[in-house]
């Protein structure tokens, strides 16, 4: 976090920014997938940010005789993040964040799943948004939830085509060579 609360301050100098420990960090579920500018080796540009959540055990506790807990905790944690990674990327045009949910709680009848919409900033759930729409106010990210755990394959195909648009972006932006080594 600290060194997003720097970045920040470079791009937002009359803006307080804080973080209580220097050796906090924001670590999504599926990490980050990055460019690396070859002029530059410590910049970093974000092409895909994925999270995977599993999110509700009541139907397994009933059928253990157990009652009915609480919902949302694993929503609960996708929004600090959320709320993290969105402010680091204010810069770009793009918002290359995906988050598979899966569980009992993601039925078409839970209330957990307007959480989740709040959090994609009312967007459709399980449809994919990278770039950010009405002058940047929305910088949505991409929500896939469904009660059914999503396979390795539904979500390499939704995340690649997230990653490549994204390093299309960042070509576009700053252009290709930044990225690729002419020398090679």
């Amino acid at each position: 976090m600290k060194d997003i609360i720097d970045d920040l301050k470079q791009l937002f100098p009359n803006t307080d920014l804080h973080c209580h420990l220097t050796t906090t960090s924001i670590k999504p579920d599926g990490g980050f997938l990055t460019l690396r500018s070859v002029q530059n080796n410590s910049a970093t540009y974000p092409i895909l940010i994925s999270e995977v959540k599993n999110q509700g055990t009541n139907d397994q506790r009933l059928k253990e005789g157990k009652p009915k807990q609480s919902k949302g905790n694993a929503i609960e944690r996708l929004g600090k993040n959320l709320i993290g990674l969105r402010t680091a990327l204010l810069k770009e045009n793009i918002f290359p964040f995906v988050c598979f949910g899966y569980g009992c709680d993601f039925e078409e009848d839970s209330t957990i799943l307007d959480r989740v919409s709040t959090m994609a900033m009312f967007g459709k759930l399980n449809k994919t948004y990278l770039y950010n729409e009405e002058d940047g106010q929305f910088n949505r990210g991409s929500f896939y939830f469904r009660p059914e755990e999503w396979t390795v394959e539904e979500m390499y195909d939704i995340m690649k085509d997230i990653a490549e648009r994204a390093v299309l972006y960042y070509f576009s932006k700053y252009r290709e060579d930044n990225f690729i080594n002419s020398s090679n």
